[in-house]
């Protein structure tokens, strides 16, 4: 039975579901408390993010955008109805976990405050995609930019929200991609079991 004050999460998701893994492992264990998923969402009909979901007996749904875009009717079409469908599910938090698609503005504003995103960078460095070959490679040339990963807030600009945590996750010399990489996906998978619930709480502070 779930508790009444129980948090409800969406996961969004496009690919593996390591991030994904890492939040059912924590609820599983007891080390996220109070907190279901509710909804993991996956643009992707191969993600195995999906697999992993049902696995743990999460629901699932797979939203692709195609459809849509067969209709002429679009991305705000698209978001709306996503939208739609994860208000039915009540949710408290939602959780942008290596989701490929930039929220449109409608999308965005009607769950302000409730979505987070993980973020392969630093704050105010390489937003955007392919963020984390792009710190390999800057790291690589010797350039001064910091890598790490970020859980932000959701705002209209791309990776620009409000950071709830970050952390380094260094570059060593002699990294190959692969190596830089795993370190990177380890550093993430801590990070957003711990941001969850500082962005659950920030929520609750505010609606108190």
């Amino acid at each position: 039975m779930i508790a009444k004050d129980t948090k409800r999460l969406v996961v969004l998701i496009s690919g593996g579901g390591s991030n994904l893994q890492a939040i059912i492992d924590a609820i599983s264990t007891g080390h996220l408390k109070q907190v279901e998923i509710a909804l993991v969402v996956s643009n992707r009909a191969k993600a195995l993010g999906l697999d992993r979901a049902k696995l743990a007996n999460i629901p699932t749904l797979y939203f692709p955008l195609k459809p849509f875009l067969n209709r002429n009717l679009g991305r705000n079409a698209y978001d709306a109805e996503l939208a739609n469908l994860i208000v039915a599910q009540q949710p408290d938090l939602i959780v942008c976990a290596g989701w490929m698609h930039i929220l449109n503005q409608a999308f965005v504003e009607q769950f302000a405050g409730q979505i987070i995103n993980l973020h392969p960078a630093l704050p105010g460095v390489l937003p955007g995609k392919d963020s984390l070959t792009a710190s390999f490679l800057a790291a690589q040339r010797g350039e001064p930019i910091p890598t790490g990963c970020m859980v932000h807030m959701v705002v209209p600009e791309v990776d620009a929200g409000r950071v709830v945590d970050m952390e380094y996750s260094a570059y060593v010399a002699g990294d190959t991609l692969e190596i830089f990489s795993e370190r990177m996906h380890a550093t993430e998978r801590r990070l957003l079991v711990r941001a969850i619930p500082k962005a659950l709480a920030e929520l609750s502070s505010h609606i108190s």
